[in-house]
């Protein structure tokens, strides 16, 4: 077993996680500590500002080394981890045209650290004609194996959802060997989650999000609206697929001429019509374990309840961090990859055949 922290810094822009999870690559065999390093509002912006471009645009360098910068001094914080598994800041993403972008140098970061770094986890996905996201659901696959061995789920398929910037669903069929195996797992970006909603509080408010969905329960949410965005393409191609942040600017659009509520109401049942559309293209299950954020918001919780056909839980009813899921699966795949196990594959990312994907960074001898 290796003891590898795994770090994550999403598309939401709010700060970076990290997490200690001890595997093989394969089982869980035991979670460690966590912590997590808020962005000031002054890197938030320097990262906003990059949002979109791709290596050699005009903001990268800096958010790149912001990045590097903020993941250094949280990881040093943490020297029992023999490993360390860093995702990176997604600036860009576009896996039918120009690839993936996630800005930061992981070698820069194994030399800081004095520690082995896997990091680029995305693009020999999208090399091999992968979509390159969603890439926790092998994890995704381990935490059910790990929670049913526990008692605390049962042995039954079971969906995960993630809600950060962007929301993604994971189908997980416990009978599979193996989350590579055929109908072990499958997954998707299911449309916008916190993205929008924290991009409105700040323009609209100056705050980082809107917390705890306060200003989205005092509105309600344009029904014609979200009966347009969900006309988007997108929500009838075949799975699997993925999207950028900004994915939808009509529906961020629309939304302007609405009082700041009803706008917040509108963007958090938005994302939860797009995440009943794609569970309906999923195998029925019973239970939708939520992590990410966005569990945080009531209103989001409420939306989802609503609009789902199964019962609507946070992670933590399975004995989960639903804060530090994200985290500890690059800590996860980080080991995965260092022992030649598959990261993604055909049912979660659209790839051909199972890809291993991740570079391992070295610290050179000083």
């Amino acid at each position: 077993m290796i003891r590898a922290l795994g770090m994550m810094s999403g598309t939401s822009l709010d700060g970076v996680d990290a997490a200690v999870i001890e595997t093989d690559g394969q089982r869980i065999a035991g979670f460690g500590r966590s912590t997590w390093r808020g962005y000031s509002d002054n890197e938030a912006g320097l990262l906003h500002a990059a949002l979109g471009q791709w290596p050699g645009g005009p903001d990268v360098a800096e958010a790149a080394a912001l990045s590097v910068a903020a993941h250094a001094a949280l990881a040093e914080t943490f020297p029992e981890a023999e490993l360390v598994g860093y995702h990176g800041q997604t600036l860009a993403h576009d896996p039918g045209g120009r690839g993936t972008h996630q800005a930061g140098d992981g070698a820069a970061l194994a030399q800081l650290l004095d520690r082995p770094v896997v990091w680029d986890f995305r693009s020999e996905d999208v090399r091999q004609g992968g979509e390159g996201a969603p890439l926790a659901p092998f994890f995704h696959w381990a935490c059910a194996e790990w929670a049913m061995g526990q008692g605390l789920l049962p042995r039954a398929p079971v969906a995960f959802l993630n809600l950060g910037g962007v929301g993604n669903l994971t189908l997980v069929d416990p009978a599979a060997a193996s989350p590579e195996a055929p109908g072990g797992c499958i997954a998707f970006d299911t449309g916008p989650a916190n993205a929008p909603i924290n991009d409105l509080m700040r323009a609209r408010h100056g705050l980082a999000r809107d917390e705890g969905g306060q200003l989205a329960l005092q509105g309600t949410p344009d029904e014609e609206v979200i009966a347009r965005f969900m006309c988007d393409p997108y929500f009838t191609r075949p799975v699997p697929k993925s999207l950028d942040r900004d994915a939808f600017p009509a529906l961020v659009a629309e939304v302007a001429g609405l009082s700041d509520a009803d706008a917040a109401a509108t963007l958090t049942h938005a994302a939860a019509a797009a995440v009943a559309a794609g569970l309906a293209a999923l195998t029925p299950v019973e239970r939708v374990l939520v992590c990410g954020g966005g569990r945080h918001n009531a209103a989001m919780m409420a939306a989802l309840s609503a609009r789902l056909p199964a019962h609507v839980a946070p992670v933590e009813d399975a004995g989960l961090d639903g804060d530090m899921l994200e985290a500890q699966a690059f800590g996860w795949l980080a080991v995965r990859v260092l022992r030649g196990l598959p990261t993604s594959g055909p049912g979660t990312t659209g790839a051909p055949g199972p890809v291993c994907g991740g570079r391992i960074s070295h610290p050179r001898r000083r």
